[in-house]
């Protein structure tokens, strides 16, 4: 995020972003984390509100090297929360698993549709000569932004991401235990390829597919 702002040479824009950046370590993650928290203790597991994770409390949540990710490059996390998908109600526990970890990409994607229609309705009702209209329009489209690439990135389908816990519904146990043997080596091979900028490209054309087709419906309301 903050690197592709600077090298565009937009002081103002880069501001805005840090703001966002901010904002989003302080208030979205932490509503990432929670949602999953939630589903998990309505299914049965109750085990996030044991260790004090069942809360929107910001600093129960942030992993600080993520949350630097998201300052530099708009793709980051939070400390995982912990789930016992075998104290959940649910008789079949893939599923009860799958279900709680697509809790958090999902309300990323519903933050970030209700960010386009605010900046929607502020682009159909002011003008950039409106100083403060077009200063929350920018806030709102690189939130918008940011939580679209955090719903795409966390439904990669491989450890420790969200995607590969919802994977589970569908591999056999003994090749996802034998993907969680590398789950470390694969979270650093994550972490180098995002610094170096391998996966921008693919990363940001599926979200400009997410951000594309919730505008298209924001445009139709306004």
């Amino acid at each position: 995020m903050l690197l592709s702002l600077l090298r565009g040479g937009d002081f103002t824009q880069a501001i805005i972003g840090v703001c966002v950046s901010v904002f989003v370590v302080l208030c979205i993650l932490p509503l990432h984390e929670y949602a999953h928290a939630l589903v998990a203790y309505k299914l049965g597991d109750d085990t996030a509100n044991r260790q004090g994770r069942l809360t929107l409390d910001p600093f129960a949540h942030i992993d600080w090297i993520g949350a630097f990710m998201i300052l530099l490059v708009g793709f980051g996390y939070a400390k995982p929360v912990p789930v016992n998908a075998g104290r959940t109600k649910l008789k079949n526990k893939k599923a009860a698993m799958a279900i709680i970890a697509l809790a958090g990409p999902v309300s990323n994607l519903i933050i970030a549709f209700i960010c386009i229609l605010v900046y929607t309705f502020i682009g159909s009702r002011f003008t950039t000569d409106n100083t403060l209209a077009y200063a929350l329009y920018i806030f709102f489209n690189f939130c918008a932004m940011i939580n679209v690439n955090l719903a795409v990135f966390n439904l990669i389908p491989i450890p420790p991401l969200d995607g590969s816990r919802i994977l589970t519904a569908f591999l056999p146990n003994k090749a996802y235990f034998k993907l969680l043997q590398y789950e470390r080596y694969i979270t650093l091979g994550i972490f180098a390829l995002l610094l170096l900028g391998v996966l921008s490209a693919p990363l940001g054309y599926l979200s400009d597919v997410v951000i594309n087709g919730f505008e298209k419906i924001a445009n139709m309301i306004f």
